[in-house]
């Protein structure tokens, strides 16, 4: 999706991708990935995702990547906690406590960026994007991240014609054959789901890169 579509969602309010309360999947299935106290989590595609503020109080470091600048503004705004703001390459960095977001083009990112990331929690980032980006994103991903860094991610899977991504369905095979290569992948759970009165599957994988 060009950069102008998801500011247009945010200008006009269409943000029904935004969870008020924690992912429950997030809840149950993060400590899977057996990250130290203490690590770097990346979360593409942020938003103003309340699971940042879950992710913090376990005591990683948070780092978000976001396009619109008003979702992170209004992020801190809804934590009431008042954030620094300076410049860290393209990006506009906004940091309070242990998050810290990022303002910007995620596919600016530089491996120098994401040094310390130990893990990643990707809920709303691969749906959001088209079949002809994803490989793009997942490129990115596997050329500047870490060795060794561990992945919770969520996928949504529908039937063909019943909606317009996005979120966009990417089932299980779509999403081993977009991995196959770069990650140990394993199906974690497949639960039904309402999406927005169409019938879904919610698939959680736990990825672990080469």
């Amino acid at each position: 999706m060009e950069a102008g579509f998801w500011l247009q969602r945010w200008e006009k309010r269409e943000i029904g991708f935004h969870q008020v309360d924690i992912n429950p999947h997030l809840a149950q299935y993060w400590p899977s990935l057996e990250l130290a106290g203490g690590s770097t989590v990346l979360v593409p595609l942020c938003g103003k995702s309340r699971d940042m503020l879950w992710l913090a109080q376990l005591g990683h470091h948070v780092l978000g990547v976001e396009l619109c600048e008003a979702a992170v503004q209004e992020f801190f705004e809804e934590s009431k906690v008042q954030p620094q703001v300076d410049q860290k390459g393209s990006f506009a960095r906004y940091s309070a406590g242990n998050v810290e977001l990022l303002v910007g083009d995620f596919f600016a990112l530089t491996a120098e960026d994401l040094q310390e990331v130990a893990g990643v929690y990707d809920r709303a980032a691969l749906v959001a994007l088209p079949p002809d980006m994803r490989r793009d994103y997942i490129n990115v991903l596997a050329r500047i991240l870490p060795a060794k860094v561990k992945s919770l991610l969520l996928t949504f899977e529908y039937r063909t014609g019943d909606m317009e991504g996005p979120p966009f369905s990417i089932p299980i095979d779509a999403v081993q054959g977009l991995f196959e290569g770069r990650c140990d992948i394993t199906l974690l759970d497949s639960q039904p789901f309402d999406l927005r009165g169409v019938a879904a599957i919610e698939h959680v994988f736990r990825l672990g890169y080469l």
